[in-house]
């Protein structure tokens, strides 16, 4: 039933381009801090190489994945089959946090379609793909991307993602500093 790989195959690829939403998995290095299990919509994933891939981080209330890597990079990716023959897959690696305004930044927006509010791109180095069934995972028809996340976005503006930024993003729910929450402490002297 479960399969490991040391790389993305063709045929994990073309899965995953199939999906419409895919979950993050994140926690801390010690055993107070909360783990983070995070919905991902949008065309946001692209497949770099077949031991790299990137996602397009959007605006959230919180920012847990990029406190979580910044700490010590640890992450998976799942895919899960809603329509059509059962899987699940799942990407285990090492992410690192590529904020905007920087070479690493200017080197990864060409992949993708930069969408209102977009903080970030998390970049996954690939260690291992594993992938089982999926029997027991119910069917479910896709309709169509919710909009509201691209309207709130450009309704705040570049100075109201700022200020929002500041207030939820800067830190996670246990206290730890994301790299978004460093350049704002670099940039004014304070978080807050």
């Amino acid at each position: 039933m479960g399969k490991q790989f040391s790389e993305i195959l063709p045929e994990h690829e073309a899965f995953i381009k199939k999906q419409h939403l895919f979950f993050v998995g994140s926690a801390p290095s010690d055993d107070l801090g909360h783990v983070n299990l995070s919905p991902k919509g949008y065309d946001t994933l692209r497949i770099l190489s077949s031991t790299e891939v990137a996602y397009l981080d959007l605006t959230g209330s919180g920012n847990e994945t990029s406190a979580h890597l910044a700490e010590n990079g640890r992450i998976t990716i799942m895919f899960v089959a809603f329509e059509g023959p059962p899987m699940i897959l799942r990407l285990y690696g090492r992410g690192q946090v590529v904020l905007p305004d920087t070479p690493e930044w200017n080197q990864l927006a060409p992949h993708f379609e930069l969408l209102p509010g977009a903080r970030q791109i998390i970049v996954v180095n690939v260690q291992s793909v594993k992938t089982s069934c999926g029997f027991s995972i119910p069917y479910y028809s896709y309709e169509g991307e919710r909009d509201t996340l691209q309207k709130w976005a450009v309704a705040k503006g570049e100075d109201g993602l700022t200020e929002y930024h500041r207030e939820k993003n800067t830190t996670s729910m246990d206290g730890r500093v994301t790299p978004l929450g460093e350049r704002l402490r670099d940039t004014t002297g304070s978080t807050t």
